[in-house]
């Protein structure tokens, strides 16, 4: 379980710095909006994961094993590309702050495909459970370093002191790797490319058909589109209503968190006594309503309670619909093949994030963030509509048992 909540922070950490502390910092030197959009696009290394994670299950690095090698190898880059964020202006070096980025992207994407496989293995099947839930809430409590710490930083230090703060704490992973055991077996390593990269595909397309597939595909992508453009802009947006970075750090910070665990826990006792399809059903409810908190906020704008009212409602919707995602996710893949499968499942999770998202900069300038906020909680609606497809809420069975069915 230590394992779980250490690795979890370690792959959470920079995917906040991305989505939460880049967009600030930028905002902060004037970079207009459309920009900071456009940015998500070198995100794509979260969409596009699962193209190269049959490599790192075929090539063994030549220390620590599978599973531990390659943990340490992104670790290591990511402290490293982190830190050397302190020696750029956002005025004059735009263009290799966005390479910078691309580099953090790919190194993070790829700590996740290895975390994420390391931890299916190292989990017996009866605390897949609890271990995945440590793993989400140190996830979450990583976006305190980037979304929080680091923003208050900034109210008393340059920027460069914030990011070089926030690569150290990629030592906790560096550390956990070091100290844990190699979970993978010589004998599980695919001694073919073919063997790696295509037989997982294909079991997932041939399992139902492809028609199947394809559903569970699109659902994947659409579920989560509204909150994932309402979310994309976010700091930029409490910023534009007047707070400062020390408010957004601390104030919005602290709802979104327990807003977040809060949605999460819920979300995962709830789950129990539901199962998968009613969850889907009613969290995703909880998931588009909350948007309207950030309708809210852009119309009264710059004030303590709303901010923290719209932001902690906006992530407990978000904590829900992570959880029934996720175990839906889990749901869908084949234990034979279960790191590049959520690979892909995974990846394709991110595209709203990632692809969708990088135009919501261009939305908000052309129609302001009252409207933008709407517009984002009706296209969370079709994900919903494809619940009667995809999660019927009439079906009986519970989520233990349809895990034990799959």
């Amino acid at each position: 379980m230590l394992i779980c909540i250490c690795t979890g922070f370690s792959s959470g950490l920079p995917l906040y710095l991305l989505i939460q502390f880049i967009p600030a910092w930028l905002r902060s030197f004037d970079v207009d909006l459309s920009t900071i959009g456009l940015i998500n696009l070198v995100l794509f290394p979260y969409t596009w994961k699962f193209i190269w994670s049959p490599l790192v299950d075929r090539f063994v690095p030549p220390f620590l094993g599978r599973r531990r090698g390659w943990m340490l190898i992104t670790q290591l880059g990511l402290l490293l590309a982190i830190a050397s964020l302190a020696l750029y202006d956002p005025t004059t070096n735009l263009t290799k702050i966005i390479w910078t980025v691309a580099i953090i992207a790919f190194l993070s994407a790829t700590q996740d495909i290895v975390i994420d496989a390391a931890r299916r293995e190292i989990l017996p099947d009866d605390e897949l459970g609890a271990g995945n839930g440590f793993y989400a809430q140190a996830y979450r409590i990583a976006s305190f370093v980037p979304g929080s710490l680091g923003l208050i930083l900034v109210g008393f230090y340059p920027w460069s002191v914030a990011h070089l703060s926030i690569a150290a704490f990629m030592l906790v992973g560096i550390v956990t790797t070091l100290l844990m055991s190699e979970s993978s077996k010589p004998s599980e390593v695919p001694h073919t490319l073919k063997s790696a990269v295509i037989d997982p595909f294909k079991e997932f397309f041939d399992r139902d058909g492809w028609q199947s597939a394809v559903w569970i595909l699109l659902f994947i992508i659409f579920y989560k589109l509204g909150d994932s453009m309402a979310t994309a802009l976010e700091t930029p947006f409490f910023l534009d209503m007047g707070f400062s970075t020390v408010e957004v750090g601390t104030v919005a910070k602290i709802s979104k968190t327990i807003g977040a665990t809060v949605g999460t826990i819920l979300g995962g006792v709830v789950m129990i006594k539901l199962g998968i399809n009613k969850s889907l059903w009613i969290f995703g409810v909880f998931q588009i309503v909350s948007i309207l908190g950030y309708v809210a906020l852009s119309i009264v704008g710059y004030n303590y309670l709303m901010l923290a009212v719209a932001s902690g409602f906006e992530y407990f919707g978000v904590g829900l619909g992570s959880v029934a995602l996720i175990a839906f996710m889990a749901k869908s893949t084949s234990r034979l093949f279960t790191a590049t499968q959520f690979a892909l499942l995974s990846s394709l999770a991110a595209v709203p994030r990632t692809f969708i998202s990088a135009g919501t900069g261009y939305i908000i300038e052309a129609v302001g963030y009252t409207q933008f906020f709407l517009i984002c909680f009706a296209c969370a609606i079709p994900g919903m509509l494809m619940l009667f497809k995809i999660a019927p809420w009439n079906s009986q069975k519970t989520a233990v048992e349809e895990t034990i069915a799959e």
